[in-house]
């Protein structure tokens, strides 16, 4: 650990108020687990009554951490001063950033579309442009897609995209032959590859977007505080048209603030970070934060998925701070479309955070950011310990509906001993859970009022209708996600790994068969339930028939939040508006107009930009773009000539349709195969040309 580094100012007062937020959070859920034992029928003294009790209040320390972060982000956004924001400087802002330093912006992407992906980068560069600062900044896309058309289609966008912005030489594309170690790997790769000649990188998601300004501030920052690691921004969340992602955009611009400061005011230089939207000190990051494999198979074992997390546990360990910009606008990032796409990327999410289990003892990992490992296993735990309650609260109640209860004391007694029911505990209980579940978003729309913010939710009106709309959509899925959550879990610790695909990032919506397949067993099981309760038990059917009703509707519901027309007249309703819907950033403004140009021209010789192995291999100028990107010729191993003549061959005779995705992926990494088949190509008679190779040339 660097020493100069050890007696920094925050971390004794971070400590202060870790310990203050341990004692916030244990004792309301002590007082709240002894109520629960004072409702049961035998005060907790049966192994089914103490379980529910154990879990409760496990559940209760959980939301109660988010009650107290989000009250603690409410007072320090209300205060007029944070002294210790990391961006707090009145100078920083026209501190000359040092000759010499060079940063790099990385977009790791993965089958992504690389029209959406240009369109990112292109406004990112054009931010940067009109703020005369594009010469300190590269731009590398480090691609790890295995599809071949996403491939050749990559290659050619990006060099599209470099003739149109006169920017070879300051954005590169390189692609990997072999996906190791996935986005941490690809980033791990470009450190050997190019870390040295950079001071900082500043890690994108494929649909990450950020202001030239923001990028500007945040490499000033790094050089005015020597000491930080890492500094992670708020990304806010735009760009989305269906209704759930209006929703979660909503709520991100609505509440997330307000829990981002909270994180910064418990945390301060031990923060986390979450992957995208950040940069990176380049050269301690080469040096600490290496990532070796876990011990044993996956999925507890083997590539550590959630790199993030303990990239920045590591780079804490090397004495460097990790912070949160939590005031820092001008970030921002995409939600899944869809709740389906949502559950797929918490399935991913879910093994990588329940891999940090085995990190939590790791030798010289900090107490915060152990503390983190935990609250990131309980982002899904959490799902499997409300499942177990439930399940433990109805086998409580099937037992007391067909056990019959003894009223007399053990001594002999003649006259029963009737129990008597007092509601005022169950209303406390009921009342208690229901101010720290909605107590933060009445701080929500309070710190709106105050700041005056409103407007960027549409007004008053609007901003209080768009809260309440949520509330009733967020308690709609709640139950659904749970259960899917729960299932992940389960499995994850069953030793049933997943795997690594694609996000979806456009709107499309739900189809009835996928909705079908993927709730059909969540809505069989609340049908089931729901009966089988209304039969044996009617009070706790009552109790629990949100939670049924929310199973039930689970295909509906999740068809119809994936709808963009739904979404765009919620908007004309002026619910779930957020700041960038009310005032569009430049950024995305240049995004709409890149992906309409390119609609617009979107075809050569008949051949759409998705046909990547037919363009590659019919027009000229991407044929030659493609083998001027590959490496130079090398001595193959005879079994390897044989089998890609093969391939060449079978390609010649009966055209691409003949080729499967591996075979068209060899073909593609062979620059003299490619030319002689593009050759053999412009040599057909043009029936054939138009047949076979689907080539209009008119």
């Amino acid at each position: 650990m660097k020493r100069e580094f050890l007696n920094e100012p925050w971390r004794k007062i971070a400590s202060r108020r870790r310990l203050l937020l341990l004692i916030l959070v244990l004792t309301p859920a002590l007082v709240a687990a002894s109520v629960m034992g004072a409702l049961l029928p035998h005060r907790g003294t049966t192994i089914l009554e103490a379980s529910i009790i154990f879990v409760y209040c496990i559940l209760f320390i959980w939301i109660s951490l988010g009650l107290w972060t989000a009250l603690a982000g409410f007072w320090t956004l209300l205060k007029k001063d944070d002294r210790f924001a990391v961006t707090r400087s009145r100078g920083e802002l026209d501190a000359p950033i040092r000759p010499h330093v060079k940063t790099a912006i990385l977009f790791p992407v993965c089958n992504e579309d690389p029209e959406r992906i240009m369109a990112g980068i292109q406004a990112v560069w054009r931010s940067l442009a009109r703020l005369g600062a594009a010469d300190r900044f590269d731009i590398h896309i480090l691609s790890d897609s295995s599809d071949p058309d996403r491939w050749v289609q990559e290659e050619a966008a990006w060099n599209s995209l470099c003739n149109e912005l006169s920017a070879h030489g300051h954005i590169f594309y390189r692609r990997r032959r072999v996906n190791l170690k996935r986005k941490s790997g690809n980033v791990a790769d470009f450190c050997r590859r190019y870390g040295a000649q950079y001071t900082y990188m500043i890690v994108f998601d494929a649909d990450s977007v950020m202001s030239g300004e923001t990028l500007i501030r945040m490499v000033r920052i790094m050089e005015r505080r020597r000491n930080v690691g890492i500094l992670q921004t708020a990304p806010a969340c735009t760009g989305r048209e269906t209704l759930i992602a209006r929703a979660q955009q909503f709520a991100n611009r609505a509440y997330g603030p307000m829990y981002a400061a909270g994180l910064h005011h418990w945390f301060l230089g031990d923060a986390q970070f979450w992957g995208h939207n950040a940069i990176i000190r380049v050269k301690p990051f080469i040096k600490h934060c290496a990532l070796s494999r876990l011990p044993g198979k996956p999925p507890l074992g083997g590539d550590i998925l959630s790199h993030d997390f303990v990239e920045s546990a590591l780079m804490r360990r090397a004495g460097y701070s990790v912070w949160l910009a939590y005031d820092l606008e001008g970030s921002y990032e995409e939600v899944p479309p869809n709740l389906l796409n949502e559950l797929k990327r918490d399935r991913r999410w879910c093994q990588g955070n329940l891999q940090h289990l085995r990190l939590v003892f790791t030798s010289g990992i900090f107490p915060g950011h152990r503390a983190l490992f935990l609250n990131g296993v309980m982002a899904y735990g959490s799902a499997l310990l409300w499942f177990l309650f439930l399940a433990l609260a109805t086998a409580a109640a099937v037992s007391e509906a067909l056990i019959q209860p003894d009223y007399f004391a053990p001594a002999k007694s003649l006259f029963p001993v009737w129990p008597v029911w007092d509601p005022t505990p169950a209303l406390l209980l009921l009342a208690g859970t229901a101010m720290v579940l909605f107590l933060p978003k009445v701080c929500a729309l309070l710190l709106a009022l105050i700041k005056g913010r409103r407007k960027q939710f549409g007004g008053f009106f609007a901003l209080c209708g768009s809260i309440m709309t949520e509330i009733v959509l967020s308690t709609l899925l709640a139950p659904v996600r749970m259960l899917f959550h729960s299932k992940y879990v389960f499995l994850t610790l069953l030793g049933m790994g997943i795997g690594w695909g694609t996000q979806q990032r456009d709107d499309e919506g739900t189809r009835f068969w996928d909705a079908l397949r993927f709730h059909g067993g969540g809505t069989l099981l609340g049908l089931i339930w729901g009966v089988a309760m209304f039969q044996i038990n009617r009070v706790f059917f009552w109790w629990s028939s949100p939670l049924v009703i929310s199973l039930l509707l689970s295909i509906p519901v999740s068809m119809l939040t994936s709808r963009a027309e739904l979404g765009r007249l919620y908007r004309k309703m002026r619910i779930f508006m957020t700041p960038e819907e009310v005032r569009l950033p430049r950024e995305y403004e240049d995004i709409n107009a890149y992906l309409n140009a390119t609609a617009q021209d979107r075809t050569s010789f008949g051949l759409p930009p998705e046909e990547g192995f037919l363009r590659a291999a019919v027009i000229p100028a991407v044929n030659t773009l493609h083998r001027s990107l590959l490496r130079g010729p090398r001595t193959l191993a005879p079994v390897i000539e044989q089998r890609r003549d093969a391939i060449l061959s079978k390609a010649m005779q009966h055209g691409p349709q003949a080729l499967n995705k591996k075979e068209k992926k060899e073909l593609l990494y062979d620059a003299e195969r490619m030319k002689t088949l593009h050759e053999y190509i412009w040599e057909l008679p043009q029936d054939v040309l138009e047949e076979r190779w689907k080539v209009r040339l008119d």
